[in-house]
């Protein structure tokens, strides 16, 4: 172990990413303190390039502290700094399927979350009211007021970022309900994603999942009524420090192809279409991505870090031996996630 401990990073109660980080942390027994809503211009750490949450202060080669975010190669980080109760599987094929689940929740499911808070009055009014308050609990009323009114607006005006708009909103709604169906039907058979421990895909889910059932009202009245096994599952995901994994918890391949195809079939649906896309419009400077989801159109803005996600997979898929990769072609075949890899 050579990153200090506690590890210090800076979050907030309704970011997706952040309660997926402290899940990890939480399992892994990784000693850690949590700040809640810094700002950077009243503090001595380090401001991060991008604005991301939640943010990690790590020692970078040279021994200075440096702001860290992106969760996923924190996650892979930490796996290289500290010793047992991993979340990447053993298997280097169900390994990349974990990569590839874990970028559905962060990179799909996050629509969805985004989506909800700040399309419907309901759900933006909460969030207008409560989001201000984590960042400052002895702020004054009228204080509060005016960062509710200018975080909903901004938060708002950048639903293009997700691609939730008119058109797309009956897309984003029908994957999440579609989502709840495989997803409580795959938990009758086992509690995590790739079998009786958890990986990191089930972290990623469970931070998208921690907003959309338990904080903001719509997402959260439709899982309830449709999944109530996935709103228990997130419940339960919070703290895993007690739980003891063994090294033959992890599901074998049959059992991974057997479980996992009806939501390798949904991402092929939804996910998948859409992250080609936008590669596709980074590709060709294009100002606006257009795909087809479910017959229907999708439209948004390129978002470049995506473009990145692809490509970070695509070499993922072929870093596998031929005979792995052979094993995920066959769990993949027909589900129309094929192409991502493709490239």
């Amino acid at each position: 172990m050579s990153l200090p401990t506690p590890l210090t990073l800076s979050g907030a109660p309704g970011s997706p990413y952040t309660k997926k980080m402290l899940a990890v942390l939480r399992y892994r027994r990784i000693p850690y303190k949590v700040l809640w809503g810094i700002d950077h211009g009243d503090s001595d750490l380090p401001k991060p390039k991008v604005q991301l949450l939640p943010t990690f202060y790590l020692p970078n080669a040279s021994g200075d502290v440096e702001a860290v975010v992106d969760s996923s190669p924190l996650i892979r980080r930490f796996e290289d700094e500290f010793d047992g109760r991993s979340i990447i599987p053993p298997d280097p094929a169900l390994a990349f399927l974990d990569h590839l689940l874990e970028d559905y929740g962060d990179e799909w499911l996050t629509k969805a979350m985004f989506h909800y808070r700040w399309h419907y009055d309901a759900d933006i009014e909460q969030a207008g009211d409560v989001l201000p308050r984590w960042r400052g609990i002895t702020a004054s009323e009228s204080d509060i007021a005016a960062a509710k009114k200018f975080f909903s607006e901004r938060q708002i005006s950048r639903l293009y970022v997700v691609g939730s708009n008119d058109t797309t909103a009956p897309i984003i709604e029908a994957s999440y309900k579609r989502f709840l169906d495989i997803f409580q039907t795959h938990l009758q058979q086992a509690p995590f994603l790739l079998g009786d421990r958890p990986a990191s895909c089930d972290f990623a889910v469970y931070g998208q999942l921690t907003q959309l059932t338990h904080f903001d009202p719509t997402p959260s009245r439709v899982t309830l009524q449709q999944a109530p096994r996935v709103y228990a599952w997130v419940d339960l995901l919070e703290d895993l420090s007690g739980l003891e994994p063994a090294d033959d918890q992890w599901a074998g391949r049959t059992q991974v192809k057997q479980m996992l195809q009806p939501l390798f079939a949904e991402m092929g649906r939804t996910f998948v279409p859409v992250m080609l896309a936008n590669l596709r419009a980074l590709s060709e400077s294009e100002d606006m991505v257009h795909a087809t989801v479910d017959g229907a159109d999708w439209v948004q803005q390129p978002f470049p870090y995506q473009g990145k996600c692809v490509q970070w997979l695509r070499d993922a898929y072929q870093g596998l031996s031929e005979d792995d990769r052979a094993y995920v072609d066959d769990v993949l075949a027909g589900t129309g996630c094929e192409p991502l890899l493709a490239g």
